[in-house]
């Protein structure tokens, strides 16, 4: 029932409606801070010494610092492993993100066993693609387009959104990265002139926009968007509505191990064409891709 979002008081209703039992809040919280231990052991667990692929994602839940209501970011690092399989890598908490943060959770990675990554898609994450390069010079970053089509259409007047976003289609479905600067261009001198923040936006991020441009359609559908781990984000967020705020952190770690166990039962299969991808992923990485 905790892991699923019920607070110690609705357990405590529920219990006694169903029941008729008696527990106590604290007596529910001393029975589920046992799964304290449990989240450091998986925190703690070695990992793959490859992934192609590693999703970087936050969201914010409300907690208290020394007492008084604090906004807590809570960062997630999902993995795609060599099977084709998803594993969530490990969560961490923090109240400003940046690169020193960053390369807090780039080197607990590399020490709990992994060797490269041979792609990160990110969220525009503040200091993220300087700290995954600096542990792990290899690997190639791509920014989530999905995001980037949410933050350039935000303050577009709903009769030219559809236009707009078709618009902005032909840059992002270009067969080469020649055609897609090329859609740019023509974004830009047809809609600058009312919302001159979007090429500019997309001209800024181009160099961690432009990397799937360079791969067949198999891996562009794996590393555009970060709804791989933006689905679960939706799953964490219907555990931790119900909450006004969390005393601490240690009750938002006991939370969302609990919520990432169970929504990790249901990855028993490979994503979709992961086999395609692997192969593809062979060719353009070498021996990167161990046989």
């Amino acid at each position: 029932m905790y892991a699923r979002g019920m607070t110690t008081r609705d357990i405590q209703g529920h219990l006694k409606d169903i029941y008729g039992v008696d527990v106590s809040p604290d007596l529910i919280s001393t029975v589920t801070a046992d799964v304290i231990a449990d989240a450091r052991e998986w925190q703690s667990r070695l990992l793959e010494k490859i992934y192609p692929v590693v999703y970087f994602d936050a969201l914010v839940v409300n907690g208290r610092t020394d007492g008084k209501a604090a906004k807590k970011a809570v960062y997630i690092a999902l993995g795609l492993d060599l099977q084709g399989k998803k594993d969530v890598l490990g969560l961490w908490i923090g109240e400003a993100e940046g690169a020193k943060f960053w390369m807090g959770i780039m080197s607990e990675l590399k020490n709990r066993g992994v060797e490269d990554i041979l792609i990160a898609c990110i969220d525009g994450l503040k200091g993220l693609p300087e700290a995954i390069n600096a542990v792990f010079p290899e690997t190639h970053i791509q920014l989530c387009i999905v995001h980037m089509i949410r933050n350039s259409t935000k303050f577009v007047s709903y009769k030219e959104r559809k236009s707009l976003c078709a618009d902005l289609k032909n840059i992002y479905t270009a067969p080469s990265e020649k055609f897609a600067l090329e859609a740019l261009e023509e974004f830009a001198a047809k809609w600058d002139s009312k919302y001159p923040m979007i090429s500019r936006s997309w001209r800024n991020n181009w160099e961690n926009l432009n990397e799937f441009y360079g791969y067949p359609s198999d891996i562009r559908k794996i590393i555009y968007t970060t709804n791989a781990i933006e689905s679960l984000n939706f799953s964490l967020r219907k555990v931790t509505k119900n909450r006004a705020a969390f005393p601490n952190d240690e009750a938002i770690i006991k939370i969302m191990f609990l919520a990432l166990t169970n929504a990790s039962k249901k990855w028993t299969m490979p994503i979709r064409d992961w086999g395609s991808a692997l192969n593809q992923f062979a060719v353009y990485f070498g021996d990167r891709v161990p046989l």
